[in-house]
């Protein structure tokens, strides 16, 4: 159990921690160490105390620490780093600064939910959500915005007119009723410490530091009462983690501390040198979920649906192997039944249902004049003959970026509809001269820069053609649980 529920105690944690709740502390605390100490303990590479931790996230929530100082705190522990009792105490802490959600007990085995550490292309949630829910779980997901150069499921969400991430525990409780899972974003009453600390780690270079990662990933997760949790971290030249090793390394942290807190957490390594998928941009990627919710799309974007929504059914004891459990995911993207819970979804989190209903029946023209368009196409062409060895997710990100489609400050606006479509396949063969990316773009046109790291993005070889691997790579996993 991975959070606690009506008339079920809060599990124990490591190191004397308490169990995770809605509830404020009712032990008065010492008296609380001034922001500055603490700061200067953590830059001086001195461990903080779990009273610490508390008294820094209660200043971030209350609104006494100022924004410098949050800023001062998170870059310390990026460069300092905590160990594994700090990061527990940080995930309770963050966790309790809002309510506990608690939902009927006859849902207990299936309550699942996945989280990405971010990548180029991944819509990965819009289709695995309602893909799962079809299956038969409840995934009450709790999401989170564009961060660095990654992009964010709820600003996706965003770009499909009406829908709203805001929602109250009562109403959550409702859409897993109803449809069987909702997309919401971390409201004042969900885990806001974390919501605000995330928009501050976006804005401050410290999006990479393991233990924020890890206590931001399980404190929006603790809160949600899981069966199973699984966690695709990202490696590679567009990941938070370039190094496989040190992405093993927040995997295993991931999975230890969720032990730790009573939650059955896996964590499964994907590549992320490539974008998934052909599209990247906020509409375009909705556009490609309902591809792949219509049993179509890119290969790469549904085998990873289903390798990790079917780790997610053997995990929770609703499928008896990893293979099983795919098998039931892939039905539910083949047969129209994952659609139609995501055609409910937007219904149920505030979309028309006329417009809900063109969107997952149309045809993929009909859908892209229901969202938001960029103003200008730019093609770019193969500048050599030469098979595509990658398609390098990062520089076409930050050209996006600049473009509009991520932010640069917390709160900025989005460009919805700037983006990028990839024409040609890893592993494919191309000529001189063939179109292989088309940018959507607000703007007047590319920049020679732009257009340059865009063109340096595609990578050709002289081998010959093959079939690009799947991203997934492997399964981290908590004990006593094994491969089958």
């Amino acid at each position: 159990m991975a959070a606690q529920r009506t008339g079920a105690p809060p599990p124990p944690a490591p190191g004397g921690l308490s169990g995770l709740g809605g509830r404020e502390l009712t032990d008065p605390p010492p008296e609380p160490k001034q922001l500055p100490e603490l700061i200067r303990r953590k830059r001086d590479g001195e461990r903080l105390s779990e009273e610490d931790i508390k008294g820094f996230v209660r200043a971030v929530v209350d609104g006494s620490a100022q924004d410098t100082q949050i800023g001062a705190m998170l870059m310390a522990i990026r460069l300092r780093g905590m160990d594994l009792e700090e990061t527990s105490a940080l995930t309770q802490a963050l966790a309790k600064s809002g309510q506990q959600l608690e939902w009927p007990e006859a849902w207990h085995q299936r309550l699942v939910d996945k989280h990405s550490t971010g990548g180029v292309g991944d819509k990965v949630s819009l289709v695995l959500a309602p893909a799962l829910a079809a299956c038969g779980c409840k995934v009450p997901m709790i999401s989170g915005r564009g961060l660095g150069h990654t992009g964010g499921t709820l600003d996706k969400l965003e770009s499909i007119p009406g829908f709203s991430v805001i929602q109250s525990p009562e109403q959550m409780q409702v859409l897993l009723e109803g449809v069987g899972c909702c997309i919401v974003g971390q409201s004042e009453k969900l885990v806001p410490a974390d919501r605000l600390l995330y928009a501050a780690r976006d804005v401050t270079a410290t999006v990479d530091s393991l233990p924020l990662i890890t206590a931001s990933i399980l404190s929006k997760k603790a809160v949600e009462g899981l069966s199973a949790l699984v966690v695709d971290v990202k490696y590679g030249g567009a990941a938070v983690f370039p190094d496989q090793e040190q992405a093993r390394e927040l995997a295993r942290a991931l999975v230890g501390v969720g032990a730790g807190l009573g939650m059955r957490v896996a964590a499964a390594l994907t590549a992320m040198d490539n974008p998934l998928g052909r599209s990247v941009g906020h509409a375009l990627e909705v556009e490609e979920a309902l591809l792949c919710l219509d049993g179509a799309g890119p290969r790469d974007l549904r085998d990873l649906v289903i390798r990790l929504g079917g780790a997610l059914l053997w995990l929770s004891g609703q499928a008896e192997t990893q293979a099983q459990g795919a098998a039931r995911v892939a039905k539910a993207l083949d047969n129209g039944s994952a659609r139609g819970r995501f055609e409910r979804m937007l219904e149920g989190q505030g979309v028309d249902p006329d417009l809900a209903r063109a969107l997952c029946s149309g045809t993929s023209a009909q859908r892209r004049q229901l969202l938001p368009r960029a103003r200008e196409q730019e093609e770019l062409r193969a500048l050599e003959d030469g098979t595509v060895e990658r398609i390098q997710a990062l520089p076409l990100a930050l050209v996006l970026h600049e473009l509009g489609a991520g932010r640069s400050r917390a709160g900025q606006t989005i460009r919805l509809g700037v983006g990028a479509e990839l024409l040609v396949d890893v592993g494919q063969r191309l000529r001189r001269g063939t179109p292989w990316l088309r940018v959507h773009l607000d703007g007047p046109g590319l920049s020679t820069p732009q257009r340059h790291a865009l063109q340096g993005a595609l990578l050709l070889s002289d081998r010959a053609p093959f079939a690009a691997p799947s991203p997934f790579t492997e399964l981290v996993l908590p004990p006593p649980f094994a491969q089958p």
